[in-house]
């Protein structure tokens, strides 16, 4: 059964969307309990109203607004473009989507980085202003970890990120996958466990072997969200984009991500629908009268076409006329009364 229904306005001509439930709102204490039962967190990406109502809707656990959408949506090469406020916005757009579901946004390149200040500052600015339940911070460093500690003491739960690390694009040379040796896999133990010890209350492992992921769960007691890093994990999350097969461009096929499972092709049912509407409008189809469902009454139409005619606007008065089939009546009238 469906975890939300949807809410349409009947007095609105377009109406308006809102998930309701009557599900308890996913916490982080929500989060341990799922990991210490052995249930498994599901987490998909979100950037906006509608992806946030799709993912609450579907009954998604997490809501992670991530970075990605530079990649997804913006239609940049890396993570690296966006900025600190057009996070806010996405955070935003979401929060008013998820209900139930928790929101993580993370805290984009450039935002964190240059002082314990600075990520306190930016996670605070994500939450108050953007309605997020939790930040996110990736890499496992010192300073990434003093910095986490930083954000959990200034009162904001915090999700660490280890593996690869999207944010380090330009210092690894690409998208690579991490700890594929034993020296970088041990890395990736100590920066987990650092992590943990700084506050994090969940940890995403981008890209490892299954093995490594394994071990990380293993040595953490908190819940671990795997991307590209096998099944032996507390979670998993995807890119909406990604997993509902959104993107269709010659491009976008180049850089989907290898450990990504396709669960629909939206993308090219989307192109079909917008190819038809074009289609229908050129052949003068759309819209028909079902879809042209205001009317105004009879005797109004006649004084605005009169006001119209008066102000000499004939053509503007006979396109009137035309339109609402006034001429068509008037004839018909006349011939019943002859």
């Amino acid at each position: 059964a469906s975890r939300a229904i949807r809410h349409f306005s009947a007095s609105s001509p377009y109406g308006s969307a809102s998930p309701s439930t009557t599900e308890s709102k996913v916490t982080v204490r929500t989060l341990a309990q799922m990991r210490q039962k052995g249930q498994k967190i599901a987490c998909v990406t979100a950037y906006d109203h509608p992806s946030a109502l799709h993912g609450e809707m579907a009954g998604a656990d997490l809501l992670l607004v991530g970075d990605s959408a530079a990649m997804v949506v913006h239609g940049h090469d890396t993570t690296l473009p966006i900025t600190l406020e057009e996070m806010v916005w996405h955070c935003k757009s979401v929060r008013r989507g998820a209900k139930r579901a928790m929101v993580v946004g993370d805290l984009p390149f450039g935002s964190y980085e240059a002082s314990t200040t600075q990520a306190v500052h930016s996670a605070v600015r994500l939450m108050q202003k953007g309605g997020a339940d939790a930040v996110k911070l990736e890499g496992g460093a010192p300073d990434r970890t003093k910095a986490a500690m930083a954000v959990v003491r200034a009162g904001c739960a915090t999700m660490g990120h280890v593996g690869l690390t999207p944010q380090a694009v330009s210092t690894v040379g690409g998208f690579r996958p991490a700890a594929r040796d034993a020296q970088a896999a041990e890395k990736v133990i100590d920066e987990a466990l650092a992590l943990q010890d700084a506050g994090c209350f969940s940890l995403v492992l981008e890209c490892v072997p299954a093995a490594v992921a394994a071990a990380v769960t293993g040595a953490l007691s908190i819940p671990t969200i795997g991307i590209g890093a096998g099944r032996y994990v507390d979670g998993q999350v995807l890119v909406y984009h990604d997993l509902v097969g959104m993107h269709s461009h010659p491009h976008h096929a180049k850089v989907a991500p290898r450990f990504c499972k396709q669960y629909a092709q939206v993308g090219p049912t989307v192109i079909e629908a917008i190819r038809n509407y074009c289609d229908e409008v050129r052949g003068q189809v759309f819209p028909h009268d079902k879809y042209a469902p205001y009317r105004i009454g009879e005797q109004d139409l006649e004084q605005f076409a009169e006001s119209l005619a008066r102000r000499g606007l004939h053509v503007a008065a006979e396109a009137a006329a035309s339109a609402s089939g006034m001429a068509a009546n008037k004839e018909e009238h006349r011939k019943h009364g002859e």
